[in-house]
Formats: C-alpha cells, structure tokens, sequence
C-alpha cells in the first residue's frame, strides 16, 4: 500500500508540476520565473525559489507523517520527494546541463523530453507556451526525435 501512494503521489506530481508551471510559473509569478527562460549571469536563478513550493510539503508530510505515525502523509511526502529528485535529475542536469553528467543519450525518450522543452523554451516570455510538463510530453516531440534518428542512421550509411 505504502509503494502505491508513493508511486500515484508521484505521477500526480507531474501534473502538479504541468499546473503550476502553465499558471503560475507562467502567470503571477512570472518575475520568478522569467530568469530560467532568459539567461541572467550567475548559476542560482530566482526560479529554484520554486524547490521550495515543493520541498516545504514533502518535508511536512515526512515530518508530521512521522511524529503521528500516519504512514499515509509520509507515503504522500515521499512521493513528493522522489518527483523532485526526478525534476532534479531531469530538468536541471540532463535537459539545462546545469551539472555536467548525463549529456548524452540515445534514448528516445530522453531526447523526446529535451526536444519538448527545448521548444518550451523557445516562448522567451510568459505567454504562449507549450509543453509545460516535464515527464509526459506531446506524441509529437517523440516522431519528431524518430524522425530526427532516422536521418541520422541514412547519413552514417
């Protein structure tokens, strides 16, 4: 039961995540926002404030599960938590490069999800985006990558 919350805390994340990337990343907080789609010198952006929408309650449903033995919020918390390490991993170090490793990959879904986001990105301001997701992206991005790996195999032929 303890894996199932987990694992559906998780997924509900990322459409947490989509939400709150689509309206208010992109909506009322945009000042905070705005740094990661135009470049400002320095390695910390405004934007990481956002770890803390997401941190503050993981760490409270953790802690709080804890302390009343309700293994459902510490379940709730750890689902948050795992999604966040995933963003981590995902968005700061394999799409934005901000920690050099994991910088390539052949895997189809992987390049599917950066070609997404690198046309998210490709919005500089805070209206008309697309692909607010980080883990669920259009069908689109991943013919286009299909598309893209077969050109690549006819000219190394």
């Amino acid at each position: 039961m303890i894996f199932l919350v987990v694992f559906l805390t998780f997924w509900f994340m990322e459409f947490v995540a989509w939400a709150t990337h689509k309206f208010v990343m992109h909506g009322f907080l945009w000042n905070l926002h705005e740094d990661h789609h135009v470049k400002t010198p320095g390695f910390f952006e405004k934007n990481d404030t956002f770890f803390l929408i997401f941190a503050i309650p993981s760490w409270l449903c953790i802690m709080l599960g804890t302390l009343y033995a309700n293994t459902l919020a510490v379940s709730i918390g750890a689902g948050i938590a795992v999604y966040g390490m995933a963003y981590f991993l995902v968005h700061e170090v394999f799409i934005h490069q901000r920690f050099k490793w994991f910088r390539n990959s052949d895997n189809l879904y992987l390049k599917a999800i950066r070609r997404a986001h690198k046309m998210h990105h490709k919005h500089l301001g805070k209206h008309e985006g697309e692909s607010f997701g980080m883990l669920v992206v259009s069908w689109k991005y991943f013919k286009q990558e299909m598309e893209a790996q077969r050109k690549r195999k006819l000219q190394t032929s």
